[in-house]
């Protein structure tokens, strides 16, 4: 570990580092930069596309050359913007010089009035933003989420025959399957991860006040809304909002934080799950030689990969829930309170991701300890009573559930033995009693 990773403030910077690395091409200064600066070059394209009559010389060869700018983009080119930011005291405007700089070196000085032309910061930040995290969900977010639910699926049939006592309100309830509730699970995060494919990318461009007024004053005779929709939705890949004020209004971008805050509930309901069926026995763990579980008891095997991703999801949610109830929000027109919160956005994704790979991490140390699975059934002969008294319903039997329940509610442990003396001793036909008889913890599983 370096320097820097030991004095950083925040663990994404520091313990963490490693684990969250790839997030830094898309929520870094330098990631924000480089997709600012992608958006202001194609969006000088796109002009010359259209063309405006002033930009009908610039030759379509200097296209390669011009996207090289962002393509090459690397750290030197980085801190030579943020030192123009000194001077300017604005990140946008640091870009639009560093790029007017980069067109005199070119021999395009004639042509550099129209970077960033007609636009404000917000159609750079709000196409910008939208763009990194529609990268980073698909580059990095979805396929760690999507190797959990692999593994989360790959155990749901490992284990799809290991019956299991269940426990509603922490008691004995009537038995399941240990793969079906992990299945559960799976159905769970794939209902939810259905809606990233229904929330667009949502992008704002249409100038100061979002009117597109600065591009009609100037040249009156372009549709100028056909051309901004056409460059955000089909060169950008995102989907362009209107009408809109100076900003975007970040509905969609809240309904994307509050799709993987739910994801993370149903996580932490994972992971909470399995801690308690380790803290059972009926989990043990792999254990890594040389690996300590507590400073002070050397038998201890602590599911530290299951509170570590629960610690992670709960901070994560907490972090989403302020974006996506902050962000939508802004006095009149626009206000600034937004341009900070947006900075952290990779937080919350960070510590997600942190928490899938824990959590990943953990289940594949996990060993099903069938003894104690199948010795917990057998002392729990009562959880037969629901089956039982449901046949007696159907056969017309008077007052099953009573008859039950007077026979579960005494202070004795309920065995096999009295199940099989409570069939015997019941008033109906022998081929109910042998039917009865067949029902046991271990097949009393349904579907």
């Amino acid at each position: 570990m370096d320097l820097n990773s030991l004095t950083a403030i925040s663990p994404l910077d520091g313990r963490y580092r490693q684990k969250v690395n790839e997030l830094d091409l898309y929520f870094s200064e330098f990631g924000l930069i480089k997709y600012r600066l992608m958006v202001e070059i194609e969006y000088f394209i796109a002009l010359c596309n259209i063309p405006l009559p002033q930009l009908s010389d610039f030759k379509k060869d200097n296209f390669k050359e011009l996207r090289s700018i962002y393509e090459d983009f690397d750290i030197v080119d980085a801190e030579k913007i943020k030192e123009r930011e000194k001077i300017t005291n604005h990140d946008v405007k640091a870009i639009e010089y560093y790029l007017k700089e980069k067109f005199f070196h070119a021999g395009w000085g004639k042509w550099s009035e129209f970077i960033h032309f007609g636009l404000t910061s917000q159609d750079i930040n709000n196409t910008a933003i939208p763009l990194s995290m529609k990268d980073a969900l698909i580059n990095v977010y979805f396929p760690v989420l999507f190797e959990l639910r692999e593994a989360l699926a790959a155990f749901a049939d490992e284990w799809k025959d290991i019956p299991m006592l269940a426990r509603t309100h922490g008691q004995p309830a009537s038995p399941t399957k240990l793969g079906k509730e992990i299945a559960v699970f799976i159905a769970r995060i794939d209902e939810q991860s259905k809606y990233f494919g229904q929330i667009p990318y949502s992008a704002k461009f249409g100038g100061a006040t979002g009117n597109l007024s600065a591009h009609k004053v100037a040249y009156p005779d372009i549709d100028w809304i056909t051309f901004a929709n056409n460059f955000v939705n089909e060169e950008l890949g995102l989907q362009r909002s209107q009408p809109t004020t100076q900003i975007e209004h970040y509905d969609n971008l809240a309904a994307l934080f509050d799709n993987m805050r739910r994801i993370n509930v149903i996580l932490i309901d994972l992971a909470r799950d399995v801690w308690t069926y380790i803290s059972m026995d009926y989990f043990r763990q792999k254990i890594r030689k040389g690996e300590i579980g507590s400073s002070a008891m050397p038998h201890k095997v602590n599911p530290i990969d299951f509170e570590n991703g629960e610690g992670n999801l709960g901070y994560a949610n907490a972090i989403f829930g302020h974006l996506s109830e902050k962000l939508p929000v802004s006095r009149l027109q626009r206000d600034l309170t937004d341009s900070t919160v947006l900075r952290n956005i990779g937080v919350p994704i960070g510590h997600s991701i942190i928490a899938f790979n824990s959590i990943l991490k953990g289940l594949n140390k996990l060993i099903v300890n069938t003894e104690k699975i199948k010795n917990d059934l057998d002392n729990n002969w009562a959880v037969v009573a629901e089956a039982i008294q449901t046949i007696l319903r159907r056969e017309g039997f008077p007052k099953p559930y009573e008859a039950l329940l007077d026979l579960t509610r005494t202070n004795q442990k309920i065995t096999e033995e009295s199940i099989r003396s409570f069939i015997e001793n019941l008033d109906v036909s022998e081929p109910v009693k042998a039917e009865l008889r067949e029902i046991t913890p271990f097949n009393f599983t349904g579907f």
